[in-house]
């Protein structure tokens, strides 16, 4: 009865949305241990570090972008080229586990299968007599990108707070105590590379160095350091050989600088010592407050961006591990809102221009052997890492993936060449930091040849979202590799006349029917991807004057590509022959791409493909791994259906281990596939903006997938495509009453929204018809589905909207009011 009528009382306790939200921080009352998982993460895109909290020794787990095991290696596998007719032919003949166990001697290479993200080791601080400590208290600041730990001990109250500078590309740790004379430490590292040097220097500074190592026939070729600096306010710095001391210091700043000898994918020629020492000399003049300030201004220049509230409760009060227990059973939107934003920090912190692109983990790992080698998984989860970038105005973030795309498009020539007697370019399923193109792995999951066509739309998406011609004549190329590829590697099915990949797969699936192998020929999602890229090709191609002859050939091919299937139970065809099973709850649903990133999928332009979308997310189910469950919200969020979405926002916002089947979030919010895998908590932060907004389908569509429990609030800064940027929007009672929408680039505005709307002049608005004027939101027309005889389909629920045009003219703000 107590607990009811606490639950109670904290149902009635709710405010309105806030006018002033507290600090987006997540913070505890308890350390670490020795849990990796309960650390909070600091970046700057090229250092990372994970700070425990710990009182009596603390551990701050060190990385750097671009230390990885191995160096420059080509993984190809000649022998695929003879092998390819034979393959082909037993798929075409129904022989896919033949297929499968040709591929895997003649396709899957026979070197290395990907290198590994390494870290550097742990920074380790001793305090001797801190075993007694009252008052704990730990967090991680998102609006400042600071991380904190408070306590006292024999009335003395220590802080520590640890930055990664972005200015100054150093790590950064205060220690201060509010009594004189009684800070004293020591630190220390402990790594565990094999080849390795720990050691201290005449001017007291602790430095680490080594080499990363072999791995699978690639000898280790990236040479690290790591140079630590001690400076005191009061009291003494003593060192032995391999440790520093700290001894009656009021404050202390220590400094840490870590580098190699990376320069490129093929480029390890830099000077890892030089580079360690400038960035440490220059960080390490400055005091703490001038190291922290520029850092806060740097940081703030992309998180301010977005503004967020869905209103206050009295459990935004709580710890961050506390509310992460009570989310799926009470009402917190302040959760929601900071688990957004920490998607929003993450990428900030983990993806800088000029840096390596976040990988599986972003740029956190602390083992030498991580899951999945912590590699770039690129038949999903590299591009969710980046699916925020756009729409969560993060755009120059984009640029480190948006670069290892141009690199791709370089080793993936020799891939195509070699492999399959193509032009252009291409990539598997996975790749390094050296770039490999190679298939990997297995038959099963590497015989995948859409990594390279998947990865090239998000140049061709960070071009709508801005409408630089000039960066579009630049990846122009690009594209147009990824297209020429597909145009020499398409072969007709013998049976339909279809232009169909072969070999090819649905990632990671396979149906019972094909004795449980991945392979086949015309699967939906390379169907999809390849519209998708003869597309945007013929588009760019338009755009920039040039290529018709090319251009037409694209066109002829892209109508004979197979058109989208609806099978037997109503069901979107994940392959080209009806054998879904309604009972696989496989993570994968790689045939809903053109729901979502596509938008080849429409409630208003194909209905029957939406209704079929939706049938196939029901039999799929909603609770499986994190970064699964981060794609459905997206799904439900484009099929409208904000309270679906909402459910699977529960269920990833739960202690891991709540469901059998996977999923779920760390203490520190991290998200768990199980183990962690950051592409969960940035496909949640994309999900929750395509509830709100979304670009796409021919227009900016408000609110398409608004929860009855987000009744109220507002949010303002997201991107639209075609250079619109929603700078506000406020609903109450689930209708709009104030939107500010800014376009940079000119062009008519088409609105839908869920109520009608006015200008805040007070003048009418005109409604739309026919095709969108803005060559930004073109839509291409895909063929009409083949609809399965035993499918019954039913119309799909829409809510009503209100469509509308307005031209614009750049950098203006147009104000709308609810009607």
């Amino acid at each position: 009865m107590r607990k009811f009528f606490y639950l109670l009382f904290l149902a009635v306790t709710i405010t309105s949305y806030a006018q002033t939200p507290r600090v987006q921080k997540l913070w505890y009352n308890q350390p670490s241990g020795k849990v990796w998982e309960n650390a909070l993460p600091v970046g700057n895109g090229r250092l990372g570090g994970m700070v425990y909290g710990n009182v009596v020794n603390e551990t701050i787990q060190l990385n750097e972008h671009t230390l990885w095991s191995g160096g420059p290696n080509r993984n190809d596998n000649p022998e695929a080229l003879a092998a390819l007719p034979e393959i082909r032919k037993l798929i075409f003949d129904g022989k896919q586990k033949e297929a499968e166990k040709l591929a895997n001697k003649a396709i899957i290479t026979k070197k290395s299968h990907g290198q590994m993200f390494q870290p550097l080791g742990d920074l380790r601080l001793t305090f001797p007599g801190h075993d007694s400590y009252t008052n704990y208290y730990r967090e991680l600041d998102i609006e400042r990108a600071v991380a904190k730990t408070t306590y006292e001990v024999d009335g003395v109250n220590y802080t520590r707070e640890v930055l990664a500078s972005f200015p100054d590309r150093v790590i950064v740790i205060r220690l201060t105590a509010d009594k004189p004379g009684k800070l004293a430490f020591g630190a220390s590292y402990a790594l565990l590379h094999k080849t390795k040097s720990i050691k201290t220097t005449a001017s007291k500074d602790l430095t680490i160095a080594g080499t990363t190592q072999d791995h699978e026939g690639v000898k280790g070729q990236v040479r690290f350091k790591g140079i630590t600096r001690i400076q005191t306010e009061g009291g003494n710095v003593t060192a032995n050989d391999t440790a520093l001391n700290v001894s009656g210091a009021n404050a202390a700043t220590i400094y840490i600088s870590i580098a190699t000898n990376f320069k490129n994918y093929n480029d390890v020629s830099g000077d890892e010592n030089a580079l360690a020492a400038s960035y440490l000399d220059k960080a390490a003049s400055k005091s703490y407050a001038a190291i922290l300030n520029p850092h806060i201004v740097a940081y703030k220049k992309y998180f301010k961006r977005v503004k967020f509230d869905l209103g206050a409760t009295d459990l935004g009060k709580l710890p961050t591990d506390e509310r992460l227990k009570n989310f799926r059973n009470v009402n917190d939107p302040e959760l929601v809102t900071l688990y957004y934003q920490y998607g929003r920090y993450l990428l900030i912190s983990s993806s800088q221009p000029g840096g390596q692109p976040a990988n599986l983990q972003g740029i956190w790992n602390n083992k030498m052997m991580p899951p999945w080698d912590s590699k770039y998984t690129i038949n999903i989860n590299a591009q969710m890492n980046y699916w925020p970038a756009e729409r969560t105005n993060l755009s120059e973030l984009h640029e480190p993936f948006l670069k290892m795309v141009e690199e791709l498009s370089e080793t993936g020539k020799e891939t195509a060449k070699t492999m399959y007697g193509a032009r252009g370019w291409m990539a598997h399923h996975n790749t390094d930091i050296w770039r490999a193109t190679g298939a990997i792995d297995g038959a099963f999951w590497g015989m995948w040849i859409a990594g390279g066509g998947w990865t090239s739309q998000h140049l061709w998406q960070h071009y709508l979202y801005h409408g630089d011609k000039a960066y579009l004549a630049k990846i122009y190329p690009i594209l147009k590799g990824a297209a020429t590829f597909y145009a020499d590697f398409l072969v007709e099915h013998p049976k339909y006349k279809w232009l169909v990949v072969n070999p090819g797969s649905s990632p990671e699936n396979a149906p019972a029917a094909h004795e449980g192998s991945s392979l086949d020929a015309g699967t939906t999602m390379d169907n999809q991807i390849a519209f998708d890229v003869f597309s945007s090709t013929i588009r760019a191609a338009e755009i920039l004057k040039k290529d018709d002859a090319f251009t037409d050939s694209l066109r002829q091919m892209r109508k004979r590509l197979p058109p989208m299937h609806v099978g037997q139970h109503g069901q979107l065809q994940e392959w080209l022959d009806d054998v879904d099973d309604p009972n696989d709850h496989h993570r994968h649903v790689s045939h809903l791409y053109g729901l979502f990133p596509s938008d080849q999928i429409s409630a208003y332009r194909t209905p029957e493909l939406f209704s079929a979308a939706r049938t196939t997310l029901l039999h799929r189910g909603d609770v499986s791994t994190g970064w699964s469950m981060g794609w459905k919200v997206n799904w439900w969020a484009r099929l409208q259906d904000g309270n679906h979405a909402f459910a699977l926002i529960k269920s990833q916002l739960s202690p891991l281990g709540t469901s059998k089947e996977g999923g779920g979030t760390y203490n520190n919010l991290f998200d768990a596939h199980p183990p962690f895998q950051i592409d969960g908590n940035f496909g949640c932060t994309s999900g929750i903006t395509e509830m709100l907004m979304q670009s796409a389908d021919g227009s900016v569509h408000l609110l398409p997938a608004l929860p009855d429990v987000w009744q109220a609030g507002n949010i303002g800064g997201l991107l639209a495509q075609g250079g619109f940027e929603v700078v506000n929007m406020e609903w109450k009672s689930g209708k709009l009453t104030k939107v500010e929408v800014k376009s940079k680039i000119g062009g008519n505005l088409r609105l839908r929204a869920p109520n009608s709307l006015k200008l805040g002049s007070g003048k009418s608005l005109s409604e739309a018809s026919g095709q969108n004027s803005n060559a930004f939101y073109q839509v291409e027309q895909v063929a009409s589905a083949v609809l399965s005889p035993k499918a019954n389909l039913g119309v799909p629920s829409v809510k009503q909207t209100f469509l509308y045009d307005i031209p614009t003219q750049a950098g203006k703000v147009y104000v709308f009011v609810n009607q």
